[in-house]
């Protein structure tokens, strides 16, 4: 049921597990100020409290508005399970897996429950549960904190950040000194992937110059060497497309390879195919990329 309650009546303890998006943000305080608030609130109700789950976007811009009394619908009176009611409807309500992680990590931080009641109740497979406990767990809190206040891109860290800590193996504390240097510049996610191969791959002096500060700069040259495909046939330009191409899906194929949302067996079925033609042509693409690399 949906009820008008007053905005004060909010708990909002749970904001910082939303991410935020300045973006969206000012394009939905452009509607709200037209249309009024379209969708309820969601939250848990204790006593007089009703403590916000789903909706923060929507009560930020309610606030700056000066909008008193909102739309709002109970999910439970127990926390724990207006959590779940949530990631029940993560799907419908497009919650990012880094919120879901978080969410979860609340569950089993706040409220005991084990990875296999989770699995249970939201009716997904342990391995659902474990890959974000997973995330949650080796992202610190200082990264986690930039991410969800909107100063450093989650698709950034997902695709290419987490990669370096799966396959080079980049400790956190590297990773913090980054998205430190990185977060809240508005830098796009191929300005972030190019300064994150200097930063991890490339010399000593490199790293010190974007530790004192020198972002444009270093990106700047970064940029340089890029454009310098400019300078190379059509046929060279199209290698180097295909090897930034290759790189790319590399590491987006590594990442979502440990997924378990597959379930179909016509995806599997055509998976199992496909997986084994790369697998067959392995040995000799390795060989040919570390001659080509060599050679280079």
């Amino acid at each position: 049921m949906i009820l008008q309650v007053e905005i004060s009546s909010f708990d909002l303890r749970f904001e910082d597990h939303r991410l935020r998006n300045q973006a969206s943000e000012r394009i939905l305080l452009a509607s709200i100020s037209e249309k009024g608030i379209q969708k309820p609130l969601q939250g848990v109700d204790k006593g007089d409290v009703r403590i916000l789950l789903n909706g923060f976007k929507r009560y930020r811009c309610a606030k700056k508005l000066g909008i008193d009394i909102v739309p709002y619908m109970s999910l439970s009176n127990d926390t724990g399970v207006g959590i779940i009611e949530l990631l029940r409807m993560s799907n419908e309500k497009g919650l990012s897996i880094l919120e879901q992680a978080k969410l979860i990590a609340e569950l089993k931080e706040g409220h005991r429950m084990s990875t296999g009641d989770i699995a249970c109740l939201l009716e997904k497979s342990r391995a659902w549960v474990s890959v974000r406990s997973g995330i949650t767990n080796e992202m610190s809190r200082f990264v986690m904190e930039k991410i969800f206040l909107g100063e450093f891109p989650a698709y950034a860290y997902m695709y290419v950040l987490r990669p370096f800590i799966r396959i080079n193996r980049v400790k956190r504390e590297e990773i913090d000194e980054f998205v430190g240097l990185a977060s809240g510049r508005r830098l796009s996610i191929r300005d972030i992937e190019l300064l994150a191969n200097g930063y991890f791959k490339g010399s000593a002096e490199f790293r010190e110059q974007l530790g004192r500060g020198d972002i444009a700069m270093g990106l700047a040259g970064l940029r340089s060497v890029a454009d310098k495909s400019d300078e190379c046939t059509a046929a060279e330009q199209t290698m180097l497309r295909d090897l930034e191409r290759t790189q790319w899906h590399m590491r987006r194929i590594t990442v979502r390879c440990k997924e378990t949302t597959f379930k179909t067996g016509a995806f599997f079925a055509q998976a199992n195919l496909l997986a084994g033609g790369i697998l067959r042509q392995m040995d000799y693409f390795a060989k040919a990329v570390r001659e080509f690399h060599d050679r280079s």
